[in-house]
């Protein structure tokens, strides 16, 4: 992992990203190192191995972190992400967010990181179908997300516009539970408002968070943490 931030610090330059703000909301080059455990019994080696990432990160490549999640008494990614790197970085220089390792002003080119240990996050969207809008995708995403009037436990969900795919709009989320909130219930909260024509996993899933997916909607890049696991073993 920080081969990995070495290298995005040095191709990614943050003050040159196009457009402002960005369609994904986001505070650095790097965003978020999170150290992810499977299971309980693996969390304290988790939140080890994540404090020491963060010093690494902070005292070897300049970058200043901030812990969120458990690390930080359940601080959310989304407060710190709000209003993108210049909101943070304003917020750091007047003292009312102090990073928690590495220097105390964001890096010029690559913003600052967030980093915590946490339980597999399952980044799911949901493309509505023709003739829906990206305010039908912001009004169905405030609505249905954690805190919403509808809220799901455990879901941060925006709504976007997606240009490559022709303008289609994308309920865009991250299930933080996928046992308090499977994606067949974050599908039909979704679905209440405006049919989806398609889905998208972003990386893998655990293979419980498709439990009781209805089969007549495509999902693009399904793929579960298991079997990648039992690859690697294999290998």
């Amino acid at each position: 992992m920080l081969a990995g931030a070495r290298e995005a610090i040095a191709r990614i330059d943050i003050t040159g990203i196009t457009p402002h703000p960005p369609l994904h909301p986001h505070v650095g080059a790097i965003d978020v190192a999170p150290i992810v455990y499977l299971d309980a019994e693996r969390r304290g080696a988790a939140c080890a191995e994540a404090l020491v990432l963060a010093d690494r990160l902070g005292h070897e490549l300049d970058l200043p972190v901030l812990l969120y999640g458990a690390l930080a008494g359940g601080r959310t990614r989304a407060e710190l992400r709000r209003g993108g790197p210049a909101a943070l970085a304003e917020r750091i220089r007047a003292g009312e967010v102090r990073p928690d390792f590495g220097p105390a002003t964001p890096h010029p080119t690559a913003g600052a990181a967030l980093v915590a240990a946490r339980p597999p996050l399952v980044a799911f969207n949901l493309e509505l179908a023709p003739p829906a809008t990206v305010d039908d995708a912001r009004r169905i995403a405030s609505l249905i997300r954690e805190g919403g009037a509808e809220g799901l436990p455990g879901v941060r969900a925006i709504g976007l516009a997606l240009p490559a795919r022709g303008g289609v709009a994308q309920v865009s989320t991250n299930v933080e539970d996928h046992l308090a909130t499977p994606l067949a219930t974050l599908l039909a909260a979704v679905e209440r408002h405006a049919p989806v024509s398609e889905a998208e996993l972003v990386g893998l899933a655990p293979r419980a968070a498709f439990e009781g997916f209805p089969p007549g909607v495509p999902v693009r890049n399904r793929a579960f943490v298991e079997d990648h696991l039992a690859a690697s073993e294999v290998t």
